[in-house]
């Protein structure tokens, strides 16, 4: 897995090189590079923290709390991951043409990533142990010093990754920051692309753009480390059987009921409403078996993505949740790499494979298939991971003492506990993919167009009334998997909790 992470990291190499290391040393070190790196991390910075704040926040009042409806909300607050970035810029700067520039590209980048903090933080609540919580209560501290001091700590982890999925995300997004006119690594990348043939400049670019997502994960694994040592801490008290009591919110009810609100209306609901304003006011006529062709190819491309990424997560997220050492954080590495450059590059990277390597493949779906799993694979292995080392490993001690095999072990006691992280993961994947644009373009199959695909080919000429009935369908779309994964973890919640009681689920 390691090694097909870096496959596109190969084809920068080749390109940024091929007119010698003092040409690359030259672009790497020109002012321009030195602005778009500045840019690019303080945008990256200011994103990733309020994504933090969001994603922790709205997953503690959705599953430890007796917020009204939160089961609806949770879901709804699982939407903006559907939304493509370009697309919600669009509807936002036609409505607020002032909020151009940073403070659009914060607003839209926050919208629609949050999520990739909320849902995996949401999954490890719902199996953490509930001992140090109900302990807290017991000795007096109020629910606020209970979710700084004992909640904040359980799920420090998975926060910890959600937030590296959020920077990797911002590095990697062209559509936003392009539709607000901020300059980024991404646009300049794009950019050097179409101003000549020359791909170096390109090239260069791309590797620094690993090099920081490089940095950007190290900064991680030393972080994780400290968050691992509480976790450890916090399981090696035994836990309670049964889930915790929520949190009653008394006075704050209707606060938070309102800023949930707020939230699901700037994230997912600006969006909806303009897009069905595009709808209603700009006539056209609506072409309903391309709209079905188009939706079965988005679930199909994106059910397949999905799966092979996840599958082909697991053992990575298993080696780095239960090992340690210079070999594993290496192929963690590697795996997070590919998430950090723009789809473009890794497209035109899989086309090289395809034409030079593979040309049995090329513009066939398992080549298609390949690039989600470069491009998205972090998606699940951090969600993977996160689960894996919060499953507590007395009980795989205990099956194994039983006389069961490792195998056994693995796939009745690690895998099942585990299930709500990988559930995540899978899920994270399936949304956005659905959405993904640049190298679906560039490997689709001949004829076969995605929802995002023809949004975007009427988008880009200003279509957007006859774009919006496939913008509105990436949003049913993704209903699915949200529903799915809150399914999957209420009835994860409760096998966890029989398997701690001793009893049939």
């Amino acid at each position: 897995m390691a090694l097909v992470a870096l496959l596109p990291l190969g084809y920068l190499g080749i390109r940024a090189l091929e007119r010698g290391p003092r040409a690359a040393l030259e672009v790497l070190l020109r002012d321009r590079t030195l602005d778009l790196a500045l840019r690019t991390l303080l945008l990256a910075g200011a994103v990733t923290a309020a994504c933090l704040v969001l994603g922790v926040g709205t997953a503690w009042l959705v599953t430890r709390t007796d917020l009204p409806g939160r089961r609806a909300l949770a879901v709804l607050l699982a939407l903006p991951l559907a939304i493509p970035s370009y697309v919600a810029a669009f509807t936002w700067i036609s409505t607020w043409p002032g909020i151009a520039g940073f403070s659009g590209a914060f607003i839209v980048l926050t919208a629609v990533s949050y999520p990739l903090v909320l849902l995996p933080v949401a999954a490890s609540l719902r199996t953490a142990d509930p001992a140090l919580t109900e302990v807290a209560r017991s000795l007096g501290l109020s629910p606020w010093h209970t979710f700084l001091r004992v909640t904040v700590p359980q799920v420090r982890s998975t926060a910890t990754a959600g937030s590296l999925l959020v920077a990797l995300y911002v590095l990697s997004d062209f559509g936003a920051v392009s539709v607000m006119r901020y300059d980024a690594f991404t646009t300049g990348i794009f950019t050097s692309y179409r101003a000549s043939f020359d791909r170096v400049p390109a090239a260069v670019l791309g590797v620094a753009l690993v090099l920081v997502a490089v940095v950007l994960a190290v900064t991680e694994l030393r972080a994780r480390g400290t968050a691992d040592r509480h976790d450890r801490s916090a399981r090696a008290t035994g836990g309670l059987v049964g889930s915790v009591d929520p949190v009653r919110l008394g006075r704050w009810k209707l606060p938070a009921l309102a800023a949930l609100g707020a939230l699901v209306v700037g994230a997912t609901g600006v969006p909806v409403a303009v897009l069905v304003r595009w709808l209603t006011t700009r006539r056209t006529e609506l072409d309903l078996p391309e709209l079905l062709d188009a939706t079965a190819a988005t679930l199909q491309l994106a059910g397949l993505g999905a799966l092979a990424t996840t599958v082909l997560a697991l053992p990575v997220g298993l080696l780095v949740a239960r090992r340690r050492g210079p070999y594993v954080r290496s192929v963690e590495l590697a795996a997070y790499a590919g998430h950090a450059l723009p789809g473009i590059t890794i497209g035109l990277a899989l086309v090289f494979v395809g034409v030079r390597l593979l040309p049995g493949i090329y513009q066939r779906t398992p080549l298609l298939v390949l690039a989600y799993v470069v491009l998205f694979l972090p998606l699940a292995v951090g969600a993977i991971r996160a689960a894996i080392a919060a499953s507590p490993r007395a009980l795989e001690e205990v099956a194994r003492s039983l006389g069961r095999g490792r195998l056994a072990v693995l796939l009745l006691v690690t895998i099942r506990l585990a299930l709500p992280g990988i559930a995540a993961g899978a899920a994270l994947v399936f949304l956005t993919v659905t959405k993904e644009l640049p190298a679906t373009l560039l490997l689709r199959p001949t004829g076969m167009d995605t929802l995002a695909a023809e949004m975007w080919s009427r988008t880009s000429v200003a279509a957007y009334g006859a774009a919006a009935p496939y913008a509105a369908m990436l949003v049913v779309v993704a209903v699915i998997p949200a529903v799915v994964l809150d399914r999957v973890l209420r009835r994860t919640r409760t096998r966890v909790d029989a398997a701690e009681a001793g009893t049939p689920a």
